[in-house]
């Protein structure tokens, strides 16, 4: 029985982690595929960006399908729906698993649909209070790996990449599993306008960026009140999720990166791939951010000690909140079934931060 959750200040014994300036890490752990590593770099203030990491029962019964469920989840405008999004989706996903009785890309969807309900119904109850809770979002990336199949749900702009051995070359190739949702897609921006075809202003340029309805640049996402229900004074937009990818994994799938666009901005697919194949998968996940930190740096003609050096808040100007889960694949495990009697529950937060 294992129970990893990391945070940079330890609340108790079962916490534990590693925080370095504005890094935060767990370097290696088991789930029940392999192992993994994840790590989170802070931008905003306070940091909106949010992982997690469930092995073991996928159901609310132990005796449903075991597997391994990781999550990415990138806020904006607050942290308060990444949050949610944290404590609820995994619980919806158990809860609906055990009602359909079995995994499947409904089941997901069904998951997703449950948390925004959930979230909306917050907002709608806090809204005299505190209307801001509707301008508040996540974009949410999530993996769902059971019985030899890999499920990947996105609504957003983060991102999964499997890192695959090509048997002729004998070279890690890597292969984008999500489909992202930004304006500043060409093919997204005309989805939007077919779908709102009276609204002139349904995309709009504002300082070089692509946005929707001159706001934010991503097209779905979990939250995002004011511009998906009328009574929160926006035109309705698109479904939180209306399509999830399922992959057959073989004995060639090494690993995946799940990562918020913070680290894409910088790295590309093939570049975040090399990394992980190219060094040990003890701190990976960290690895991959520092080399987009550097990247960010470089882009501003500043060192990275420079940028380690610069407060919260203000860092945001240099690079956006960063969250990384690196998950490696056991191909005996994949094939022969997950690890018996592991449970694993890591979650990716900085709550406290040593300036």
């Amino acid at each position: 029985m294992v129970k990893s959750c990391w945070r940079p200040c330890v609340v108790d014994d079962s916490i534990s982690g590693r925080f370095d300036g504005f890094l935060l890490s767990e370097d290696l752990g088991n789930h029940a595929y392999g192992q993994f590593s994840m790590a989170v770099a802070e931008a905003n203030y306070p940091v909106e960006g949010r992982s997690q990491l469930e092995s073991g029962s996928l159901s609310s019964i132990d005796s449903g399908p075991q597997g391994t469920f990781v999550g990415v989840y990138d806020g904006h405008a607050g942290a308060e729906a990444s949050r949610f999004i944290t404590q609820n989706l995994f619980p919806n996903l158990k809860r609906i698993l055990q009602e359909h009785q079995g995994l499947s890309e409904s089941v997901i969807k069904k998951a997703f649909a449950a948390t925004e309900d959930s979230f909306i119904s917050l907002v709608r109850k806090q809204w005299h209070a505190k209307p801001h809770m509707a301008s508040v979002g996540s974009c949410c990336l999530a993996g769902v790996l059971s019985n030899g199949l890999l499920y990947i749900a996105n609504a957003g702009d983060s991102r999964a990449v499997l890192g695959t051995l090509e048997t002729g070359t004998k070279q890690v190739t890597a292969v984008q599993l999500s489909i992202e949702h930004n304006a500043n897609i060409d093919s997204v921006r005309d989805e939007l306008r077919s779908l709102h075809p009276d609204d002139p202003e349904i995309v709009m340029l504002k300082h070089k960026v692509w946005r929707v309805k001159g706001l934010i640049q991503v097209s779905r996402s979990l939250g995002d009140a004011y511009l998906k229900k009328a009574e929160f004074n926006r035109e309705p937009l698109q479904p939180t999720i209306d399509s999830i990818s399922v992959h057959n994994l073989r004995q060639e799938d090494k690993f995946i990166i799940f990562a918020s666009d913070g680290l894409w901005e910088h790295l590309s697919n093939e570049e975040a791939v090399s990394i992980v194949q190219d060094n040990p998968s003890h701190g990976i996940a960290k690895r991959l951010v520092k080399a987009a930190l550097k990247a960010a740096a470089k882009k501003r003609a500043i060192g990275y000690t420079d940028l380690k050096k610069i407060g919260r808040g203000v860092r945001r100007h240099f690079h956006d909140d960063i969250t990384v889960v690196v998950l490696y694949l056991d191909p005996h495990l994949i094939n022969a079934g997950p690890l018996s009697n592991c449970s694993v529950s890591a979650k990716g937060v900085v709550s406290k931060v040593a300036d």
